[in-house]
């Protein structure tokens, strides 16, 4: 058998009834605080994705310059002792070296598509028998993956390199390996097409 409750001090209940509807509020100002940090984010996103496509950071000061690795601001606290030995020794931080591979296989990448593009051009400057024509859509379908094993190789790498990186805005922006791939295919059938 269960005992009656004893009800609460009329105190106890009001000051319950407060803070109830004190943590709601809070609640739903929180939740409006992350939807608006949510909409600034994807704002922010939106507007560098859209600069970097018009090639506003192709010229920037400094590009292709190495950096100022005596500038310590990237170092963890107390470190920057050690890293500047291992650095006068020929050794970098793993994320400096990640940085360097990813660059490498960027540009690699970027000559075997333009390579692939001369290619397609002699290709379809002359007139070719269909077996030549099927040699050439069987290259074509494997360079095509092969550009995509790149690319997400590229894509694991960069985030491999923020996640060791750290300073946040030294961080690197990630690629979309569909949306690089559909741009690849676009430019090389345009040049089929042409």
């Amino acid at each position: 058998m269960s005992r009656p409750r004893p009800e609460k001090d009329p105190l106890q209940k009001l000051a319950h009834q407060a803070s109830e509807k004190a943590w709601k509020q809070d609640f739903l100002v929180e939740v409006d605080r992350a939807q608006f940090l949510a909409r600034q984010h994807d704002l922010v996103g939106a507007m560098l994705k859209k600069a970097m496509e018009q090639g506003e950071f192709d010229n920037l000061e400094g590009i292709g310059k190495p950096l100022n690795l005596t500038d310590a601001s990237y170092d963890p606290y107390g470190l920057h002792m050690a890293l500047k030995i291992l650095k006068d020794n020929g050794f970098l931080p793993y994320w400096m070296e990640l940085g360097k591979e990813i660059d490498a296989l960027r540009s690699k990448l970027n000559k075997s598509v333009d390579d692939f593009k001369k290619y397609t051009e002699m290709v379809m400057g002359e007139k070719r028998c269909s077996r030549a024509m099927q040699r050439y859509e069987h290259k074509k379908q494997r360079f095509y993956s092969q550009t995509r094993e790149r690319l997400e190789e590229i894509w694991k790498k960069i985030l491999d390199y923020n996640l060791h990186c750290p300073v946040t805005s030294l961080g690197r922006f990630n690629i979309d390996v569909n949306e690089e791939m559909g741009k690849i295919v676009r430019d090389i059938e345009q040049v089929v097409a042409d």
